[in-house]
């Protein structure tokens, strides 16, 4: 840069001391330290910037005004003289018909890979949440980025389909040359077990798929070479109009594209390192950002501490301070040479106070009127004490404008037409195999019988709940029958069969809302008298087995008020009596019991809270009944049926 060029002045305000109105600016060798402007909306911080860019075109001056509003940037195309119409880069990504491709994946060589990740990392953070963004995940996306950065062509889409897509992700790998990000695909995500992985991934997917999944924005990064150099537009002095209207595109879309854009130029200034000993011969590039702690993140503070090496000049304005990270923060008091507020809220005024103290104090920042801003500004490398001012009114706009000529040309060199960028990205989709297959995220050598496993937790997730009490009752239901069947079995086949006992509902919970009601079922009685023993009946009393079921599961019946029937509360008792009595007469004399009857009455279970799950063992003959097998302690089937009537 020549001499005269470094005192090149950029006017953007006027004194306002004892009546006159004199206009200053700064010079651009000044411009390095950057400008920083705060202030509520609607005090006139836009006409500051619009001003100092118009003055940079009409200098012939390379630089990026990045918008998230979108007014100014079509201003600006009204401004943009004839003879610099072909300078102009109009990035709009609302031009839906005609996208240019922007692809942040490209590679920039090894030394430079980490910045690209650490800018991707940082602006992903910001969007979606530290707090949502755990270790884990960005471990596991930064390995991505990292893997997809050596692969020929790779853009943002390949995130997903690398932690989906087992072909395109081996197909990846073997091209990656750095070993710790190889070792990482080969051996530790290829051990990670498929319930792991399912788990691990979805949520990346999710946020990645929030932005990839726009139509809009997919056409643009969905390309794999980006169709402008940044480095050589800021070497050419070019113009670079971003219009990031968040009506048009979305909050969040319009903040992660600003956020790359950044990151991207900010990695082109840092490749001017190449020419160290030239550097000073090459052009400054001026970076306007309005808004922008809407792309201010973690990487933008190495920006502003960095990008004076590299001849990369930023213009920044913004609201409020709590808008900005504690890091940024740091950062924008700790390296801008020109501080420009407006006014301001009260929290902000007592941290400005100390910027501008002892001439002005927090209640002059809140009181400012309309365009009045106080100032420190950046002199020969010296800051100057803090002075009042008031900014300049915005430029005439000039007569004939090449608005329509500076589209049309930006179209035919940066743009391509929609349905052959969709088709691009179509093809590129169905290039692999697997990718109609529905191949599903795991370890790096993961079979096709292995990813049922994770298909099974995705489908369980999204399953529809069964109802709980349905649920009880079906599994209480299905375990009856189970030990019904197992009883059976377990009788001597010499032995008859016994009727099955009548069903009686299951115990479920009175806490659910749905109590299931069976009807009960009587079998034909059989002529034969079943017995139980003694024995079983004390070994289920003290196990609490004939203890009542639940009455919430009970089926209402209509002389349920009046209690048990009197005649068998005095069988129930007399039953009782004649146990307990011929108990006794058992312990000093044990009857003769038939070895395999005994056998089966030693696999018999009886089911906790079910007595109708009891096996009867009873013979066909009933006179054989009466002489051989019938012990002077057992209760007759009568009574006990007679009981289940009562509490059923």
């Amino acid at each position: 840069m020549s001499h005269h060029e470094e005192e090149k002045v950029t006017y953007f305000a006027e004194t306002d001391s004892r009546n006159t109105r004199t206009p200053f600016g700064i010079k651009a060798k000044d411009r390095t330290r950057h400008i920083y402007v705060i202030g509520k909306t609607g005090m006139g911080k836009s006409t500051v910037l619009e001003n100092m860019a118009i003055q940079d075109i009409n200098n012939g001056n390379g630089l990026c005004f990045i918008d998230p509003h979108g007014k100014t940037a079509e201003l600006f195309l009204d401004y943009v003289p004839e003879h610099r119409i072909k300078d102009v880069l109009y990035f709009s990504p609302s031009d839906v018909e005609f996208p240019i491709s922007f692809n942040v994946m490209e590679d920039i060589g090894a030394n430079k890979r980490h910045l690209v990740v650490s800018g991707l990392m940082s602006a992903f953070k910001k969007l979606f949440g530290e707090e949502s963004f755990s270790d884990r995940m960005q471990y596991i996306l930064q390995n991505t980025i990292l893997a997809l950065l050596e692969y020929p062509g790779a853009t943002m889409l390949g995130i997903n389909r690398m932690l989906t897509d087992k072909a395109y992700r081996n197909k990846v790998v073997e091209n990656v040359t750095d070993t710790s990000v190889k070792a990482y695909w080969t051996q530790e995500f290829a051990a990670y077990t498929e319930r792991f992985a399912a788990e691990a991934t979805p949520a990346i997917q999710n946020k990645i798929g929030q932005f990839t999944s726009n139509p809009l924005i997919r056409n643009i990064i969905g390309q794999p070479h980006s169709t402008f150099d940044i480095r050589k537009m800021m070497d050419d002095k070019k113009i670079i109009i971003v219009n990031l209207s968040k009506g048009l595109v979305g909050e969040t879309n319009s903040n992660l594209l600003g956020s790359m854009l950044i990151t991207k130029i900010y990695l082109a200034a840092m490749s001017r390192a190449d020419v160290s000993q030239g550097i000073n011969k090459l052009p400054n590039f001026y970076l306007y950002v309005d808004e922008f702690q809407s792309f201010a993140n973690e990487s933008f503070a190495d920006i502003l501490s960095e990008a004076r090496k590299y001849k990369l000049n930023l213009t920044i304005a913004h609201q409020y301070i709590e808008q900005m990270p504690e890091e940024v923060r740091a950062a924008v008091f700790g390296n801008v040479g020109t501080m420009i507020t407006f006014r301001v809220g009260a929290f902000d005024a007592e941290v400005l106070e100390k910027e501008f103290a002892p001439y002005f104090e927090a209640q002059d920042l809140v009181n400012l009127g309309f365009v009045q801003i106080y100032l420190k500004l950046m002199i020969d490398g010296i800051s100057s004490q803090p002075f009042s001012a008031r900014t300049l009114p915005p430029i005439d706009r000039p007569i004939v404008s090449f608005k329509k000529e500076i589209v049309e040309n930006s179209r035919k060199v940066f743009a391509r037409p929609r349905a052959e960028v969709e088709a691009e990205v179509r093809s590129w989709h169905d290039a692999m195999p697997s990718a109609k297959k529905g191949a599903v995220a795991g370890g790096l050598g993961a079979t096709s019988p292995s990813n049922s496993a994770a298909s099974k937790v995705e489908v369980a997730r999204v399953a529809p709940q069964v109802k709980p009490v349905e649920r009880v009752a079906e599994v209480k239901i299905e375990r009856t029958v189970e030990t019904v069947k197992v009883a059976e079995k377990n009788i001597a086949p010499s032995e008859p069969q016994p009727p099955l006992p009548r069903p009686i509902a299951p115990t479920v919970p009175s806490t659910l809302s749905k109590p299931v009601n069976i009807k009960p079922s009587l079998s034909p009685q059989s002529p034969n008298k079943a017995f139980i023993k003694p024995s079983d009946i004390q070994n289920a009393i003290a196990k609490g087995d004939l203890l009542p079921a639940d009455t919430s599961v009970k089926p209402v019946r209509k002389d349920d008020a009046k209690g048990p029937k009197p005649e068998n509360v005095n069988a129930l008792r007399n039953a009782l009596s004649s146990v307990l009595k011929d108990m006794k007469t058992a312990e000093q004399k044990p009857p003769a019991q038939n070895p395999e009857v005994k056998k089966a009455d030693s696999q018999r279970q009886i089911p906790r809270n079910n007595v109708s799950n009891v096996s009867n063992v009873s013979n066909e003959n009933p006179d054989q009944s009466k002489h051989e097998n019938k012990k002077p302690n057992e209760v007759p089937e009568e009574v006990l049926r007679k009981i289940l009537d009562t509490e059923s």
